[in-house]
């Protein structure tokens, strides 16, 4: 019976802050993993900046993050003018790390590294700035994806030298860590799953498959994410929970992620009389996705989605990394905004992650982006916000490549780039929107969906305008479609929209 709210059916666009301890050392996403991977990247820049993983470890990398020139009310209000109708951030990463004030999980942000309440200041400034707000959980997989932490070097130096990951709280006397157990973190007093060795292991055990090999977790690590995760609900009162797993946390060796799913919608309905609440799970099948919403990692669906569902992508890295940001590889406004527009027509939202420094700031080129994206936006959102989709999404040359998705998404980029040839439609109301994903060429726009005696638009056009201008334009409909004339003055946008009405 579950309804998705139409706050959230009807914001589209949200931005997340996919921040945490890994960007302290600004080397990219899975840190507190691929650090202890020996010869990787990370491995070896962990080694020159913070030395050996045995001696300084992940729990070393959060004691050195300080958040210091994090301004969340800066950043909301910049999200909001980019229009951003909600803003999700995150509580948890694989790393175990909370980012608020967590009643059982000693190994969080208000007593160790920034010593402040992250999520609780984000959500005081989205609030602030009328955003719905949300939190992103990942924690549930710490138990087989920190297995690396306790392998030693093969060569070199330290050959042989356990990691930190099984250190115990009586290694701590006397360290900056006195008094915390390490296991509260990297929960590894558990056997090994099979072929932990094989660093790629952890994706073909990411369902819990005990029939791969999956160390299975116990009651007590299942229970503690449990109370972990409805204290998390029960402290913010977050509009949306996004979890990073296959259906939901530890399904189906537990009913932990079931229980909190229920936690939050019965928590809802008494808050606000209805069920309000967003819930987003991964690699759901026909009927999950009846009662949460489906998110997409990096790709989209390439049909209309009988249900809401969701897109979620980032700038660069999931966490942040300096090389992307001196190299100028982060997606350019142009690229989300045709993602935008590829996803509202096809039923789903867009929540962009827009990476945050270890300081809590983003850099010039997230800045010029995020702008260009609020530029497109303040003349085109229209198109956007409340629409539905139309008879079909669109037409073009790019509908023809779209690539499969895999597993939990991961098609984006696979297809054609979008150009001037391809429309994406939605609908409000009377209006039918046409979003061209590029400048055509003459100025001219064919639109071949709307061609005379179209199955999919009967009625008569009477007028077609460009959202941002004021004056009707010129067109024509014919067998071969609706060729429509631009205005001459008319600046160039990376898309433009035309509003038709019947």
């Amino acid at each position: 019976q579950y309804q998705v709210p139409d706050w959230y059916r009807n914001a589209k666009f949200g931005i997340w802050a996919h921040w945490g301890p890994q960007c302290q050392p600004e080397h990219g996403d899975w840190y507190a993993r691929g650090m202890y991977q020996e010869g990787s990247a990370q491995y070896k820049s962990h080694l020159a900046e913070y030395g050996h993983p045995s001696k300084s470890g992940f729990k070393d990398i959060i004691h050195q993050w300080k958040a210091e020139r994090w301004d969340p009310e800066h950043l909301m209000a910049l999200y909001k003018r980019a229009g951003a109708q909600y803003f999700v951030a995150l509580a948890n990463h694989h790393d175990n790390f909370d980012t608020y004030d967590s009643k059982y999980q000693p190994w969080n942000s208000t007593k160790l590294g920034p010593k402040k309440d992250i999520i609780g200041e984000w959500a005081k400034a989205a609030r602030k700035q009328q955003l719905h707000f949300g939190v992103s959980v990942h924690a549930a997989h710490a138990w087989t994806w920190y297995e690396v932490a306790r392998r030693p070097d093969r060569t070199g130096p330290f050959a042989g030298v356990p990691y930190d990951g099984k250190h115990t709280k009586a290694e701590g006397k006397s360290a900056w860590w006195e008094g915390l157990d390490p296991q509260d973190l990297y929960a590894q007093n558990h056997h090994m799953s099979k072929n932990s060795g094989d660093n790629r292991n952890i994706h073909k055990i990411w369902g819990w498959d005990a029939s791969a090999g999956c160390s299975i977790p116990d009651k007590s690590y299942c229970e503690k994410f449990y109370n972990r995760t409805v204290d998390l609900i029960n402290k913010y009162s977050p509009d949306l929970v996004y979890f990073d797993d296959t259906v939901l946390p530890l399904w189906p060796i537990s009913d932990a992620g079931l229980r909190i799913a229920a936690h939050l919608y019965n928590s809802s309905i008494k808050k606000h009389g209805s069920l309000q609440a967003v819930l987003n799970g991964k690699i759901l099948d026909e009927e999950q996705r009846k009662c949460m919403v489906w998110d997409i990692e990096r790709g989209q669906s390439n049909r209309i989605e009988p249900f809401v569902w969701q897109t979620d992508t980032c700038l660069g890295s999931w966490h942040y990394n300096r090389d992307i940001f001196e190299q100028h590889r982060y997606k350019s406004a142009r690229t989300v905004i045709h993602t935008l527009a590829d996803v509202v027509s096809k039923n789903g939202n867009l929540l962009l992650s827009v990476p945050l420094r270890g300081d809590g700031t983003i850099d010039s080129d997230e800045q010029t982006i995020v702008e260009g994206i609020a530029a497109w936006m303040q003349l085109n959102s229209e198109a956007i916000y409340d629409t539905r989709p139309w008879e079909i999404f669109g037409e073009g040359p790019a509908m023809e490549s779209a690539a499969p998705l895999s597993a939990q998404g991961f098609n984006e980029g696979k297809g054609k780039p979008f150009t001037a040839e391809d429309i994406r439609f939605t609908r409000k109301g009377d209006a039918l929107y046409a979003i061209v994903l590029g400048w055509p060429a003459g100025k001219k726009v064919i639109i071949r969906s709307l061609a005379a005696g179209s199955a999919y638009y009967k009625k008569q056009i009477q007028r077609v305008g460009l959202l941002g201008g004021e004056s009707a334009l010129a067109f024509e409909r014919t067998d071969h479609g609706l060729a429509v004339q631009l205005p001459e003055n008319s600046p160039e946008q990376v898309a433009i929209t035309l509003k038709i009405l019947s």
